[in-house]
């Protein structure tokens, strides 16, 4: 019984708090966070312990890899999108994934977190499967970079709509591409929201940043951490 705790609470809390969200629209009911409260409330009333929980919620976490190969379905269904707009996802997420690992590394090294928090939160800006496997590659902790992807999903909802509104951000491009390059997964469910267009963009760039951030954090995580 136990095997199968872990999996189908999860699975179960989700479906219920995605319901919740579809019917009462703010963000502190995000099935992200309300999900996971509930996981935590029912573990600690339960006693049951995060290993015990792991062992079948695990199969949950193995999905992420072939979810990395999915990523490549937006960028075929919406390629025209891409060809038109090519120069302006560049420019903007070229700019956007460097910003995000300098400012990761340069923060964490003002706070004193140390080189493994450093490089752990390096790839935060980028969807959770690919942020883990590059966070492996830089030798940080692919469990505390889950959690920080999670931290900038969050905020990057809570933060987007607001700079839309007072930086008066009209182009359906620039919403998404906000969206996606600052809040990846969340992010784009978010921008779907707003429209279509501005989904089918945070989808774009949500997967080019990836991209862009897999190629970018190996040269500059190790050349920020040098630096004095």
């Amino acid at each position: 019984m136990l095997s199968l705790l872990g999996i189908f609470m999860t699975v179960v809390f989700y479906y219920a708090c995605k319901k919740l969200y579809q019917k009462v629209r703010l963000v502190a009911l995000t099935p992200v966070i309300t999900c996971l409260v509930l996981v935590l409330a029912f573990l600690l009333a339960t006693h049951v312990t995060y290993s015990t929980y792991m062992g079948s919620a695990k199969w949950l976490t193995d999905l992420l890899n072939p979810t990395t190969v999915a990523l490549a379905i937006p960028l075929y269904r919406n390629y025209h999108v891409l060809k038109t707009h090519i120069v302006e996802f560049l420019v903007s997420l070229l700019s956007g994934a460097s910003v995000a690992i300098g400012s990761s590394i340069v923060l964490a090294r003002l706070l004193r977190l140390g080189h493994t928090i450093s490089t752990s939160v390096a790839p935060r800006s980028v969807t959770t499967p690919i942020a883990m496997d590059i966070s492996q590659t830089l030798g940080g902790v692919p469990t505390l970079t889950a959690v920080f992807v999670i931290i900038t999903g969050l905020s990057g909802i809570v933060v987007g709509p607001l700079a839309i509104r007072y930086l008066r951000i009209r182009s359906s491009v620039a919403r998404g591409a906000l969206f996606g390059m600052g809040a990846h997964g969340i992010g784009t469910s978010r921008a779907f929201e707003l429209g279509e267009m501005e989904g089918t963009c945070a989808s774009l760039s949500m997967v080019l940043a990836a991209g862009l951030t897999f190629l970018l954090a190996p040269v500059l995580v190790p050349v920020l951490s040098t630096m004095k």
